[in-house]
């Protein structure tokens, strides 16, 4: 019997549905629609693309987009400055970087420089610190969108083995920090884990997070597993995952596909996330309180 397919599609429907009534109501408090600040840095790239991207899919649920594209070869001081003004924009409730950056820019110096109140893809260091202490932070979105497909298709975490195969900060660390706070016993492995298989074949939540077409093959999962694949790679054969998904879906329980699973919650937890810090300003705002989420974050652009 072939697995439950996880179709992510159909949890950014559930999403989109959600995040669209949550900005009409901020409209309707009197606030603005939440903005969203996409910093890129090429015309036709990569990084283009996914702006564009992100921003019909913010469109669609009423968030507005502002793209900021520095010049060539623009130095940290420069981005700095740019970064910095938005942090203090009252209208811009998010803030996402685009990768990749120039060669000639250190990203975690670059990432650094975003408010963390602003944060919403989980890029800096506060955030992933919160994060790591169960603390509330802003989440990386992929990590997030894992979640999502798990609570949507109902499947318990509490209690339950979960492994995790890749420590990125980005998916691998973030994911099993979730799961962690969710109650799950977690291990997280990668691709130098040594018999990797053993691992998980013990598994009933794996995730994979590595980077590596294929790496997870039919005979390293057990019948019971609920496999979420987070890769994207691109071959000669279009767009594939981590996982042999053709060979372990008739034996696992539930799987998420390539394309089509992990990718389209993704976008809908970075918007979720934009919705929730201008839902956070309003509340500030409306209880005349300060936000300590921003304290020590608003000179970080000016450096």
């Amino acid at each position: 019997m072939s697995a439950k397919i996880l179709d992510g599609r159909v949890v950014a429907s559930h999403l989109w549905r959600e995040l669209s009534v949550r900005v009409q109501a901020l409209e309707d408090a009197g606030a603005t629609r939440p903005r969203l600040a996409v910093v890129r840095f090429d015309e036709r790239g990569p990084s283009a693309v996914y702006a564009a991207s992100l921003a019909r899919a913010a469109r669609s649920v009423g968030i507005e987009t502002l793209e900021v594209v520095p010049p060539d070869g623009v130095q940290l001081s420069d981005l700095a400055a740019r970064i910095g003004a938005l942090n203090r924009d009252p209208e811009i409730s998010g803030i996402v970087v685009a990768q990749p950056l120039p060669a000639h820019l250190d990203a975690p110096a670059v990432l650094e420089l975003i408010d963390p109140a602003k944060d919403v893809d989980g890029a800096t260091p506060l955030n992933a610190g919160r994060l790591a202490r169960g603390d509330h932070a802003l989440v990386p979105a992929t990590a997030l969108a894992v979640m999502a497909i798990l609570r949507t298709y109902q499947i318990p975490v509490a209690g339950k083995r979960a492994v995790v195969v890749g420590r990125s900060a980005v998916v691998g660390r973030p994911v099993a920090s979730l799961l962690l706070g969710a109650d799950a016993t977690v291990e997280v492995t990668h691709r130098r884990t040594r018999n990797l298989a053993r691992e998980t074949r013990r598994a009933e939540i794996l995730v994979v997070a590595a980077g590596q077409p294929g790496l997870i093959r039919s005979e390293m999962v057990n019948r019971s597993a609920v496999v979420i694949d987070c890769g994207i790679n691109t071959t000669p054969d279009g767009l594939v995952g981590d996982v042999d998904f053709a060979a372990l879906r008739p034996v696992v329980r539930a799987i998420t596909p390539v394309p089509g699973g992990v990718g389209p919650v993704t976008t809908m937890m970075l918007l979720q996330q934009t919705v929730e810090a201008a839902e956070r300003r309003l509340d500030d705002a409306d209880a005349g309180t300060v936000d300590m989420f921003r304290v020590g974050a608003e000179a970080k652009g000016d450096r």
